[in-house]
């Protein structure tokens, strides 16, 4: 009994901690900010994907940060990558390539984080704000604080993740599952998810099964 009630309480306050965090909009001056991939469809972002950088795209143009980071790698059959599409996008919206840093061959949010951690090394960067949907961001700040980057998050407040409240709902959901997964494992299940769908996917997948 209280085992079964120990670990009810750690599920609701995990669940608490998703939602909590995600409400919250640390943004404040840093080195770079950081945009979580998302699905693209042959070199178009998804509504996620979108969300994303338009709120990345925002906080440079406010002078947030002298760099802004896109991340995610492809798919099996894809021609581009989340990182290229997020790097055009961004371009076509007034972002200078040169302050653009691109992750390309991260499959999940352990992935990409571990790849920025070394642009980060590389560039003498230290600080970031993150951007991705609102339940991903407690997932995130873990990760990164505990490959020594210091961050802040910054979640895109019109993901479709987010604005859908059935899609909303999964993905909190998920994220509570992934958190456990992690702290159990420190592993990331995205990862075993996005090498399943490798070695499933035909010739022509076009998006990623990553949040």
């Amino acid at each position: 009994m209280a085992f079964a009630l120990g670990g009810g309480l750690l599920l609701a306050a995990t669940t608490f901690r998703v939602w909590q965090v995600g409400q919250q909009d640390g943004r404040r001056h840093v080195d770079a900010i950081v945009v979580l991939g998302a699905a693209q469809y042959n070199g178009r972002p998804s509504g996620a994907l979108a969300a994303r950088l338009d709120q990345a795209i925002a906080l440079y143009t406010g002078g947030y940060a002298t760099y802004l980071i896109t991340t995610g790698g492809n798919q099996p059959g894809d021609w581009t990558t989340e990182a290229e599409v997020g790097r055009t996008y961004a371009t076509k919206r007034g972002v200078p390539a040169s302050a653009i840093l691109i992750e390309n061959t991260g499959h999940s949010t352990l992935d990409s984080i571990q790849r920025v951690k070394a642009i980060f090394d590389a560039h003498g960067l230290r600080t970031a704000l993150f951007v991705s949907d609102r339940s991903h961001m407690l997932r995130v700040l873990r990760l990164a604080q505990d490959e020594g980057i210091e961050g802040w998050a910054s979640p895109a407040t019109n993901s479709p993740d987010d604005v859908d409240t059935g899609l909303a709902y999964k993905s909190l959901i998920h994220e509570v599952g992934a958190m456990g997964y992690y702290w159990a494992f420190a592993d990331d299940p995205d990862g075993s998810a996005a090498k399943a769908a490798a070695s499933a996917s035909p010739p022509g997948t076009t998006s990623s099964p990553r949040p």
